[in-house]
């Protein structure tokens, strides 16, 4: 029996070849070093016609941070969402009236970034504050912080339906600020069968359970609320990706609470301040965002300290310290985290301007980029594709 072995190939193709591998890996790596742009929508409150719903670029390529606004005459904007495909954008009016506030709904165009006007509807609560859409984007949900109440509507292509308003009572410590509830925050915990609400003016987390299918789609759970230490001020709220973790904004007391969350159930594990032992003024702690590597907390905190706090997620849900740095300006009630966590853009209602931090994605920390913009009260984040 004759063998054959295999032809070697010539020497020429075997350094092409690796010349060519070579070339691909570079290749590939300088595409992994180059970054997008950024856009967001921005919300903000407004002093005129000429303002509305904002637009925001950010490509940190060529230092460039542009803002414009793409819907004039919405009044006080402050909190804009998109759905998942977005193609609809919706926003708040907070303003007040006999049938409260607004909220209204927008086509988006994302080859033009130009908003079209769908719909508007009464919030049926004074200045609606935070907008909510269900995991299936059947319903829009909106809080109205100083009617302490918020209103469900199911969804049609962008139309609203009015399905359902729920009203909190009570009341807490702090005469100024609590004198009656008020609701600031609505977030669905990510198995999609509850929705928490965070009401400032009664301590307290309100727990409902979500049956889209029924009439009306919101009953209290059982509990229906944990209480939070009184006058801590529940704000915004953010939940760990697995679902087990919550981690509230205290604004009145500047402090992040830690809570576990276990099947409809949620149970405090501990409370960790934003600001130092030293500092001595007036807080008040507004955003909170967990990294898009779910590595990191970040907490704004306005008042007298106008910082950005960083902790590290560690075992059990437990956060340590590892930066507080000044946020660059005044009032950083908002702030968001590109989707890749390279960058943090933070938002100042009372110096009417925007900055920009580089995110280290070990450690955490941020560094000033240097580089802001100006516009007029901007309030709030949305991150787009």
């Amino acid at each position: 029996m004759t063998s054959h072995r295999p032809n070697k190939a010539p020497k020429w193709l075997v350094i092409l070849l690796a010349f060519w591998a070579i070339s691909c890996e570079q290749e590939i790596q300088n595409e992994e070093m180059m970054v997008s742009p950024y856009s967001f929508l921005l919300g903000a409150y407004t002093g005129q016609d000429t303002e509305g719903i904002g637009y925001l670029e950010f490509d940190p390529e060529i230092q460039l941070l542009r803002t414009q606004i793409i819907a004039k005459g919405v009044h006080n904007p402050s909190f804009v969402i998109a759905n998942k495909t977005q193609t609809l954008v919706f926003a708040v009016e907070e303003t007040a009236g006999e049938q409260g506030g607004k909220v209204k709904s927008f086509t988006f165009d994302r080859g033009t970034n130009t908003l079209e006007l769908i719909d508007t509807k009464d919030s049926y609560g004074d200045h609606p504050c935070y907008l909510t859409l269900d995991p299936s984007e059947e319903f829009l949900i909106v809080g109205n912080y100083s009617s302490g109440n918020f209103s469900v509507y199911k969804l049609n292509q962008g139309k609203m339906e009015w399905v359902q308003t729920i009203q909190h009572e009570g009341q807490s410590i702090n005469p100024q600020r609590q004198n009656q509830a008020h609701v600031h925050s609505l977030v669905f915990h990510p198995e999609g069968k509850h929705l928490l609400v965070g009401d400032l003016g009664t301590d307290k987390i309100h727990l409902y359970e979500f049956n889209p299918s029924f009439a009306v789609p919101f009953q209290h759970a059982n509990p229906s609320y944990v209480e939070v230490s009184a006058g801590a001020g529940p704000r915004h709220l953010a939940i760990y990706p697995n679902g087990q973790f919550v981690y509230l904004i205290h604004e009145l007391s500047a402090e992040i609470g830690v809570y576990r969350f276990d099947e409809g159930k949620m149970q405090v594990i501990s409370q960790v301040p934003l600001t130092g032992k030293e500092f001595v003024g007036n807080v008040g702690a507004a955003e909170i965002r967990i990294s898009p590597d779910a590595k990191h907390i970040y907490a704004s905190n306005r008042g007298d300290a106008n910082e950005i706090s960083v902790y590290e997620i560690g075992k059990e849900g437990s956060l340590k310290f590892v930066q507080r740095i000044k946020s660059g300006g005044e009032m950083p009630r908002n702030f968001i985290l590109t989707k890749d966590g390279k960058y943090l853009l933070a938002a100042h209602q009372a110096s009417n301007n925007i900055t920009v931090f580089e995110r280290d994605h070990k450690t955490g920390v941020l560094e000033p980029l240097g580089l802001e913009v100006k516009f007029e009260k901007p309030v709030y984040f949305f991150g787009l594709d």
